[in-house]
Order: structure tokens, then sequence, then C-alpha cells
């Protein structure tokens, strides 16, 4: 599960526009921070994705992407012309192809790589919707996890809503701000549609007659889209949208950040119903780990790119990203603890964290907001050489931090046990990932 957001001036400050998602998947599949540079490639080449071979395209974009380990394609990403793409998985009425075509997360990658704006990557991966259609097995463990997907695609002159149904679709400009997460969101009102999302729903039964039609209604899944608890999160999102009139970089962290409620216990909910998402149960809450985010602020000649590069938001800091930035775990992807991996350092911390929430997560608070808050101060008064120098140094800072808070967090004693099926559920994800004690 995920959530993705964009804020349009003037909800924003500056004239700019803010893109943010947390990426949530199986607490073990590791997400990786990744820069491919430009690249032009012969006539005929081609291209593995997930678990298809397509034409490769003769240039691809500069891209940074968090990519889930063991797949091509990227949960999220930003490319050299300012283009940053989300997607959210979603369930509908139409069938889902488990073997074959391209994953949610492909045609991602691919419209980042292959697009300049918003608009002509929402027409890249219809037009791959069209030629190869989507699918495939997209769960780490759970090999039954296939869905449909909707996609925010934001550039610094505009942003667009892009909800898929097997190969068809519909598309809405944003004109202020958006939220969505795991569910169909564009009804009645809408700026672009497929040609036969219609009269296939009309076909179906589903578009009654004498009715209205509304892509939502028609062809959205009731029993997976309701134990997402899309509606939950998508409702806090737009709240916090619609309550901070003039958004920066500070808030769009925060709301990608925020809890549910102020004294939030991850034992307790049975379904994902918190942004900041930790994962809790193989029932509701197993594909429901943040694992990676991202946040963009885009302007044209001055945007900026952050990503925690960890699971868990709530203890991470966003640290600014250029695509010269040498980032800290090249070819350490794997479903297993590495000592030497920066994402699964943090997730040391994030699961020491998780035996006691309530008492624990306060250790590292007023030093990671400290941190945090001069990332943002040094950001906003340095050139581009200095914003890369400034990425490396965060990110080594960080990871010292990350050892003194993992320490700290372990010493402090457990005051209130969570409750014995979340317990047991993190003990086998820890002896999965071969996690030490």
């Amino acid at each position: 599960m995920c959530d993705t957001f964009v804020a349009l001036p003037p909800r924003t400050r500056n004239g700019a526009i803010l893109f943010g998602k947390n990426s949530d998947r199986e607490p073990n599949e590791m997400q990786l921070l990744e820069s491919h540079p430009r690249r032009e490639y012969a006539p005929g080449a081609s291209l593995q994705c997930t678990y298809l071979q397509i034409p490769q395209a003769r240039q691809t974009n500069a891209v940074l992407i968090g990519r889930p380990f063991w797949m091509w394609g990227a949960e999220f990403g930003v490319n050299e012309h300012g283009l940053a793409i989300g997607n959210e998985a979603v369930w509908t009425r139409m069938p889902i192809r488990k073997k074959g075509g391209l994953t949610g997360m492909d045609l991602l990658r691919l419209a980042l790589e292959r697009s300049a704006t918003a608009r002509q990557g929402l027409e890249v991966i219809t037009g791959l919707l069209a030629g190869y259609g989507q699918g495939g097995i997209c769960g780490l463990y759970d090999r039954s996890m296939a869905y449909h997907n909707s996609f925010i695609l934001a550039d610094p002159q505009e942003a667009w809503v892009l909800e898929t149904a097997d190969h068809l679709w519909v598309a809405r400009q944003v004109q202020d701000f958006y939220a969505i997460s795991n569910g169909l969101t564009i009804g009645a009102e809408y700026d672009l549609i497929h040609e036969d999302a219609i009269p296939h729903a009309r076909r179906k039964g589903w578009l009654k007659k004498g009715r209205d039609f509304d892509f939502a209604a028609c062809y959205s899944d009731w029993l997976y889209t309701t134990f997402s608890a899309q509606k939950q999160r998508r409702y806090q999102a737009s709240c916090f949208l619609q309550d901070h009139a003039a958004m920066a970089l500070p808030q769009a962290m925060a709301l990608l950040q925020s809890h549910p409620v102020e004294d939030y216990r991850p034992g307790r909910p049975l379904l994902g119903n918190s942004i900041c998402a930790h994962a809790g149960n193989s029932l509701a809450r197993n594909a429901t780990q943040t694992t990676g985010s991202i946040v963009c602020q885009l302007q044209p000649g001055a945007s900026q790119y952050w990503f925690t590069a960890t699971s868990s938001p709530c203890l991470s800091v966003f640290k600014p990203v250029v695509f010269e930035t040498r980032l800290p775990q090249p070819g350490l992807g794997a479903a297993t603890y590495h000592p030497d991996s920066f994402w699964w350092r943090h997730e040391r911390l994030h699961r020491e964290v998780l035996k006691d929430f309530a008492g624990r997560k306060n250790v590292p608070e007023p030093e990671r907001q400290l941190f945090q808050a001069e990332c943002l101060r040094k950001a906003a008064s340095t050139d581009a050489r200095g914003l890369a120098e400034l990425s490396t140094a965060a990110f080594e800072r960080h990871r010292q931090l990350i050892e003194k808070w993992t320490a700290q967090a372990a010493r402090q004693p457990v005051s209130r046990k969570a409750p014995l099926v979340f317990r047991n559920y993190w003990r086998k994800m820890d002896r999965m990932a071969g996690m030490p004690a």
C-alpha cells in the first residue's frame, strides 16, 4: 500500500509544485535509491523489464529512482527534466494478469526514462498499456500479489492523475492539490479517457441505463479497495493539504511522516490506516511497511529532490539528492540484513523502536528534527555544486546518527509491550532477514 500527493500554487510557497510519496511494501523488501545517467542505444536494442522484454528507446533520460531490489521498475522517481512520478496499487473489476505484462513500477520507470513532462509521461504509460498491458506478480514473499495502478505525474508546470483498470484508463489535471492511496478516485469529472472505458462499462452492466458515467464507481473492486484502508489514508492526506495553505518542503515531509493519531501505536490497528506505515500482521498489514519516501520541490531551474533512502520516515531524515550524488548502497540489494547497507542499518533502528514504539520513538526525535532542519536550511542557501556536497555529507552524518540512535533505543527498557500477534509477526520478519540480535 502507498500514498502519493501533489500540491500546486497557490497552495504552495514560491510558486513551486510539491510532490511526495511513501512506498509501502513488505518489511524485508529493501528499496534501493539509484541514479541512472542519460543513455543512447542502437536501433533495434531491447529492454528487459521485470517480466517482459520490449524494444528500447533510442535515448533515455537520467533518472533518480526508488526501486525494490528484485524488480526492474521503480516505486517513485524523478528525471533530469524535473518530472516526478509515483504509483499506487489499485484493485478493479477488470481481470488481473498474473503472468506477463508490465508492472506499474515498470510503467513508472519507463515514463521517467522516456518523457520530459507530466503530459508526455501520461501518454507514454497509456501507449504502453495499449501495446503490452499491465500485470505480473508484485510481491516479494506474497506471490499472489498483483494489481492495476494509478499514478500522479508532476513537472515544474503541471500535474496529472492517471488511473487504470487493466488497459482502460482515465486522467484528470490537478488544479490545486490531490492525494491518492489504493483506490480509484476519478469519478464523473475527468479531462482524458480511454475511448472504450464508457462502452465497456455499459457492456458489463456496471453503468446502468440513465446513469451518468463515474469511472471509480464503475470499475472499483469493493473488497480489496475497502480492506486496503485507502479511504482513511486519503482523508488524512487531504485534510493535511487542505489545512496547510502555503506548503513548503517541511510540511510535505511532515505529511509523509504522519500517523492518524498523536498516540499512534503500530501494534493496534488491524488495517493499514497510517500514511507513515508500519507492517503489523500477515493478514491485512503485510505489504504496508513504508520502505522508501520521496519529496520533490519542482520549479523551473530550481527543483530539489529529497529522499530518505530508508524505511519509516517518522524515524528518518529526508536528504537532498542530485544526479551526481554518490549514493551509499550500490549493489547491496537483498531481503537479508547486510551490515554495510544504509537501508538495513536504519532498519535495525526501526525494529528496535517497534519493541516499544511509544516509549522509544522519542529517543532520536530531538536530534532528528534538528538534523532535518539543518539540511533544509543549508539546501536553501547553496548552489548546485554545494547541494551535491551537502548531499554526500548528509548521508554520512545520518549514517553516524543511525548507529547512535539504535544503541540508545536498545538501552531503553520496554515499558509497554506490543500485542503478541504484532511481536510474533516481527520476530518472523527478523528471522527471515537474518537480523542480528
